[in-house]
């Protein structure tokens, strides 16, 4: 749709994007040589895994990569700087395709009726359990519930990034440095998006939490379902999803008359080497990126918000 739009006017469009290690790899693809459209997208270094890595810095073209000295935190906060910076919305015309914009999650909701559609209309709503770490999917999950999907009940599923957790216990939202774990995309200390969420609900404490737990998981219980679904349904899942299905799991110990689904986030591929040690197998690599392990990485290294402003203009 970018890139129809872009054939219309003489303005390039900048998309923006951060990145915890999913959402860039997609959109590096997505845009890949789309007329009219530059993408830079941010990471953190360190905390994206290799083959996440060379998903968004070896494709080239109209694809450019800042390695960020900080966290994912830090990449968003210089993202949601730029937006707001008066010099560059005059040079440039700058959007997202991250969680941060709502074009990406109105999709999302997809995701939520085709598992209804799955689910079948003749039994009880599910409980949905949604890895989450910007927040941006169980947001859309949420939104489609208010529109009149039938959903008993949300699960957020962190790892120990756990703001979200830590709030619905005390209802203090307080944020603290994030910390890198096995599944990195959740590795946000300040989502974005749960001020969404605390919106749909009007900030009333009550109403959210009657629809809404959270509940937090370490790298330990992370590799122990992995074995779990691996053992018992021969079914190999990411980190990210392991916790979903944690979420889940915990959740309906609580809630014995009700069941539900849990949302997978990435392939393993991504987490090769940490899913291969805990199962002890060797993981077959998708044609689609065998074809990356060959290409050198190519990004710029950034330490500021100045740098970034100054790699846009």
């Amino acid at each position: 749709m970018l890139g129809v739009f872009s054939e219309a006017s003489d303005v390039k469009t900048t998309v923006l994007v951060a990145t915890s290690g999913g959402t860039g790899g997609a959109v590096a693809r997505g845009f890949l040589g789309v007329q009219g459209v530059e993408v830079v997208i941010l990471y953190p270094e360190g905390m994206v895994s290799d083959i996440q890595e060379r998903q968004l810095t070896t494709l080239g073209e109209n694809i450019r990569a800042l390695r960020v000295t900080g966290t994912f935190d830090d990449c968003q906060h210089m993202v949601k700087r730029a937006f707001l910076d008066p010099a560059l919305k005059e040079k440039q015309h700058l959007t997202s395709a991250n969680s941060i914009n709502v074009a990406r999650w109105l999709p999302q909701m997809l995701y939520y009726v085709k598992g209804f559609q799955q689910w079948g209309t003749d039994r009880e709503a599910p409980v949905f359990s949604v890895p989450s770490g910007n927040f941006g999917n169980i947001c859309a999950g949420m939104l489609a519930a208010q529109m009149g999907l039938p959903v008993s009940h949300f699960v957020a599923a962190t790892n120990v990034n756990d703001t979200v957790p830590r709030y619905m216990e005390s209802k203090r939202y307080d944020p603290r440095p994030a910390v890198a774990t096995l599944s990195n995309a959740m590795d946000v200390a300040d989502p974005s998006n749960f001020v969404r969420i605390r919106e749909l609900f009007r900030d009333r404490f009550p109403a959210l939490a009657s629809r809404f737990t959270a509940l937090a998981f370490d790298d330990t219980q992370t590799l122990e379902a992995i074995k779990s679904l691996y053992q018992s349904y021969g079914y190999v899942a990411d980190p990210h999803g392991a916790i979903g299905y944690l979420g889940l799991k915990q959740y309906l110990q609580s809630s014995p008359d009700q069941s539900g689904i849990f949302l997978e986030t990435a392939h393993p591929i991504k987490f090769r080497e940490a899913v291969e040690d805990c199962l002890g197998i060797s993981l077959e690599v998708p044609g689609q990126i065998r074809d990356l392990l060959d290409r050198q990485k190519k990004f710029t290294p950034i330490r500021s918000y100045e740098e970034l402003r100054e790699n846009l203009l």
